[in-house]
C-alpha cells in the first residue's frame, strides 16, 4: 500500500509538472490553438487505456527499453495526463482578464502576476487534477502488471489476485473496504480545500 502510494504521488507531481504549463499555455492562447491541442489530448483518450498500455509497452521493447519502474511511471504519466491538464485549464480559463489587467496597472511584473495571481484563482483546478490523477493510480492493476511483466505489485494487484481466488474474497473485500476509505477521505479534503480557495 505504501509503495502504491508512493508510485501514485511520483506521477501526480510528474503530471502537475507538465500539466500546469500545458494547460496554462492553451488557456492564455487564440482560439484556434487550444482547440487544436485539446484534439490532440483527447484522441488518445478514444482508445481503450489496455491497448494504449500495451502499445507502450511494445514502444519500449521496440527501443530496448527495459519493463520496469519507470516504465510503469511512464505509463501511469501517459495515461492520467490529460486528467491533470483539463481541470486546471478550465479553472484558468475561467479567471477575469480584468483581474490581470489590474495587476499589471498596479505595478506587478508578468511572473508577479502569474504567481500571485494566476496560481491562486487556479487552485480548484490543481486540487480536482491531483485527485482524478492520485486515486487512479493508487488503485490500477493492469498497468503494472502490462508494464513490468507483473514483476512490481501495486496495491490494486492484491485486490484483484484476491479476488480471483475463491478462498481468499473476505481478505480482497477488506483490502477494498480500506481503499474506499482513503479515496473517500481524501476527496473529502480535497472538496473542503477547494471550498475553502474558493471563499
Amino acid at each position: 500500500l505504501i509503495y502504491s502510494f508512493g508510485i501514485a504521488l511520483i506521477t501526480t507531481i510528474i503530471c502537475l509538472i507538465l500539466g500546469y504549463p500545458a494547460a496554462y499555455f492553451m488557456a492564455t492562447q487564440s482560439f484556434r490553438i487550444p482547440v487544436v491541442m485539446i484534439i490532440l489530448f483527447i484522441l488518445p483518450m478514444w482508445v481503450n487505456f489496455l491497448l494504449r498500455t500495451i502499445a507502450t509497452a511494445n514502444l519500449f521493447g521496440i527501443l530496448g527499453l527495459p519493463l520496469g519502474e519507470g516504465a510503469l511511471i511512464f505509463g501511469m504519466c501517459y495515461d492520467f495526463l490529460p486528467f491533470m491538464i483539463f481541470p486546471i485549464f478550465n479553472s484558468i480559463q475561467k479567471i477575469d482578464t480584468s483581474v490581470l489587467e489590474a495587476s499589471r496597472d498596479l505595478g506587478a511584473t508578468r511572473f508577479q502576476t502569474f504567481r500571485k495571481v494566476v496560481i491562486p484563482l487556479s487552485k480548484p483546478g490543481i486540487q480536482s487534477g491531483i485527485i482524478m490523477v492520485f486515486m487512479p493510480t493508487v488503485s490500477t492493476f493492469a498497468i503494472a502488471e502490462l508494464l513490468t511483466n507483473n514483476n512490481i505489485r501495486l496495491f490494486g494487484s492484491i485486490i484483484q489476485d484476491a479476488i480471483n481466488t475463491s478462498d481468499m474474497l473476505n481478505f480482497g473485500a477488506a483490502l477494498s473496504l480500506i481503499l474506499l476509505i482513503f479515496i473517500n477521505l481524501t476527496t473529502l479534503i480535497g472538496n473542503h480545500a477547494e471550498t475553502e480557495s474558493i471563499h
